[in-house]
């Protein structure tokens, strides 16, 4: 008699996941409970930073930070008030965080503003620890880098639809007898390369639309997982000089393209830079393309 096997997946098991959190939400966290343990992966500097800064007690742990702010990005819960609604409509999520009592608004806004740089370091530790189960799974698509650019849209005026609209109603009625000006690229030339209200927030072209956002790079391996994320703001340009600043076209589709490509070769050095010390597990293939990338690119 043959035995049928049935190939399991990742996307299956999220599925299955997520049907057990609306169904039987005791047994979703009971699971959670036995595999999901948050402690070995915190660094001890960010122990010492959240503790210390108080000088006394914390009502509310670490872990339970940590684990509602992951939980709200598995669940895709758009808004920290709403994950504060779920908090105090769900005991079996409260004990999961250890929350004796559901912490307020400000105080997971002042948790991801104070400890930022401690975060970061604890998700750098997870890129250490997952390298080895890659390398396992596949190792010849877990030494593959996947390089990929987007922007985090922000709360500015000049994101609001009816700024740019207007700006373009203008231009065509200005210019309504002459077909050859494109009202839409004389629109991304004249309106300013930053918000007025938050500097971080540069003018892109992103998804076939303008906005003004944070733009981000992230490289993934060839399993999907992320290995490194990095900011091009301010701070980032001025560690790597040979990137364009200013606009040098009036097309949003060139000067896209020309973002991109510039931002290659300092993100792939920063990566690998950073990472210097885990080397030693990787084949020799991929010890050979890391001087080839940071000198010949």
């Amino acid at each position: 008699m043959s035995t049928q096997y049935h190939q399991i997946s990742l996307k299956e098991i999220f599925s299955e996941c997520q049907d057990m959190f609306t169904s039987d939400v005791p047994s979703f966290f009971k699971l959670l409970e036995e595999h999901l343990d948050l402690e070995p992966f915190i660094p001890h500097t960010f122990y010492n930073a959240f503790y210390r800064s108080l000088g006394r007690n914390r009502l509310y742990p670490l872990s339970g930070f940590l684990s509602a702010l992951i939980l709200q990005k598995i669940f895709s819960i758009p808004t920290d008030a709403l994950l504060i609604l779920f908090l105090k409509l769900c005991k079996e999520l409260r004990d999961f965080c250890g929350f004796s009592k559901v912490p307020d608004a400000p105080l997971f806004t002042r948790f991801k503003q104070n400890f930022l740089p401690f975060i970061e370091q604890m998700f750098n530790q997870l890129v250490d620890f997952t390298e080895p189960l890659c390398q396992a799974i596949d190792a010849a698509l877990a030494q593959m880098l996947t390089f990929d650019t987007s922007g985090i849209e922000l709360y500015v005026s000049e994101n609001n639809p009816k700024t740019l609209n207007a700006f373009i109603r203008r231009l065509k009625a200005y210019y309504k007898d002459k077909p050859a000006v494109d009202p839409y690229k004389m629109a991304y030339g004249l309106m300013p390369a930053q918000a007025a209200a938050c500097p971080e927030a540069k003018q892109l072209y992103i998804n076939g639309h303008f906005c003004y956002a944070d733009k981000f790079t992230i490289l993934t391996n060839g399993l999907g997982i992320v290995r490194h994320m990095a900011f091009l703001d301010d701070a980032f340009k001025r560690a790597h000089p040979e990137m364009p600043v200013e606009k040098r076209s009036d097309s949003p589709d060139t000067d896209k393209s020309i973002g991109d490509a510039a931002s290659l070769k300092p993100v792939l050095s920063d990566f690998f830079l950073g990472i210097q010390p885990f080397i030693r597990i990787l084949s020799s293939g991929t010890r050979l393309l890391i001087p080839w990338i940071l000198t010949g690119l």
